[in-house]
């Protein structure tokens, strides 16, 4: 892994970004047990890795993260950010008691948000496409990730009755 090939807007977009996310973490009030909060940030950092590693520079190749196909520390840096999207996506989930009434209207407006900052990280040149790659295949992602993020989360809730 390389450090980076070269320092412009797009680490810096990821260092500010990494700041506000993980300001926001530490800063709104807690109301996930510890345990939960490790496993959806762990659990955000593994999705993200793995559709990056498998639709994104590995299998598929469909797009390039920062400044090169080579693994650079602004790439790892990336997945410590999708983790804090993680949590938040659950933490909200609970905050707000979303129910099956309001779930699909949850995930789709999460898949906006998503699709927001992909659009955004695409003008600040973190997220290059790629061999014909357009923006809206990434909503079959998000709807995969959420969804199975919030059935893992009720599954877990299902076994542990305190969350």
């Amino acid at each position: 892994m390389m450090l980076w090939e070269s320092f412009d807007k797009n680490e810096i977009y990821i260092l500010v970004m990494l700041f506000i996310a993980y300001a926001a973490f530490f800063l709104f009030p807690k109301k996930l047990p510890r345990y939960i909060t490790i496993l959806f940030l762990v659990w955000g950092f593994a999705s993200s890795s793995l559709f990056d590693f498998t639709i994104g520079g590995g299998l598929f190749d469909f797009y390039r993260v920062n400044d090169s196909n080579r693994y650079e520390l602004s790439d790892l840096l990336t997945y410590f950010l999708f983790a804090t999207f993680s949590y938040f996506f659950i933490y909200f989930y609970k905050v707000l008691n979303i129910n099956k009434k309001y779930f699909i209207l949850y995930i789709l407006g999460w898949t906006l948000i998503g699709l927001t900052m992909e659009k955004v990280s695409t003008w600040m040149g973190v997220t290059h496409y790629q061999h014909g790659y357009k923006m809206y295949f990434s909503v079959a992602v998000f709807l995969v990730v959420q969804t199975t993020t919030v059935v893992y989360y009720e599954l877990i809730r299902l076994n542990f009755r305190n969350i």
